[in-house]
């Protein structure tokens, strides 16, 4: 019996072609009733999609109709259900994050990438880290930094000349975004059970901001990240073609 899909797309005119064109061929239901989630567009829609129906645990799989397309399999009209059937699955546990404003706001978000602070305004932020209640680092003046899972490890991390990690990695990567002080410091390798704090120095001279997946928080006072263990999102990958053959994939390119 063949599984019920449910398909969606981002407002990208490729990916709406895409999505006549699937459910020209397939039954399109609710993603309630699926047994596969389809996503067109990118990775950023990706991301809003996993999160977006995270309450589901249902696996998605995704096709790629944007422009990066890291966590998205390669667009192919013909064929769907006999790649599903054969497709990997890949399970990532998210961040998150707790972000307490300087007006003592709260505010709580999962980020499947990385949680990152970064400068509101022309001055370099400063940031007192801690990690399972210990301070580490006294003082990093920086733009900026991040908390990064190894899905996310290829992203904004990367960019920043973090570490890419492999995706059953029971590790997270701390990674500054152009440190000023320590000068050399590169970052850290920290355990997934991890309770890492940051917490800004000056923060009315220096404000801060806070961004997990892209909802960010302004004027934070500290930002408080761990490993949403609870929180399981299921990916499916053809074979051969799967994160962990991509994350080590892209050290080599």
């Amino acid at each position: 019996m063949s599984p019920k899909l449910a398909f969606l797309a981002s407002s990208a005119p490729d990916a709406q072609d895409a999505l006549a064109a699937l459910t020209w061929r397939h039954e399109n239901v609710a993603p309630e009733e699926a047994d596969v989630i389809i996503a067109l567009g990118g990775d950023g829609f990706m991301l809003q999609t996993l999160h977006a129906t995270q309450h589901l645990d249902t696996p998605v799989y995704g096709m790629n109709r944007g422009t990066v397309g890291f966590l998205m399999n390669a667009w192919q009209v013909e064929g769907l259900l006999a790649r599903l059937d054969q497709a990997e699955m890949a399970v990532l546990n998210p961040l998150r994050m707790q972000a307490t404003r300087i007006d003592g706001t709260v505010t709580e978000a999962l980020a499947i990438n990385e949680v990152s602070l970064l400068r509101q305004g022309a001055q370099a932020a400063k940031l007192r880290i801690i990690v399972d209640g210990k301070q580490r680092l006294d003082e990093l003046v920086c733009d900026g930094a991040m908390l990064s899972t190894p899905a996310g490890s290829t992203a904004y991390n990367y960019s920043a000349h973090g570490p890419i990690l492999p995706i059953g990695a029971d590790v997270l990567a701390l990674t500054p975004v152009a440190a000023f002080r320590p000068r050399r410091w590169r970052g850290a390798l920290l355990p997934k059970n991890s309770h890492l704090r940051f917490e800004v120095i000056d923060p009315e001279r220096r404000p801060v901001m806070a961004d997990a997946d892209s909802r960010s928080v302004r004027n934070v006072l500290r930002v408080d990240i761990t490993s949403a263990r609870d929180v399981a999102h299921k990916l499916l990958f053809d074979p051969g073609h799967g994160l962990e053959e991509r994350l080590i994939r892209e050290q080599f390119v």
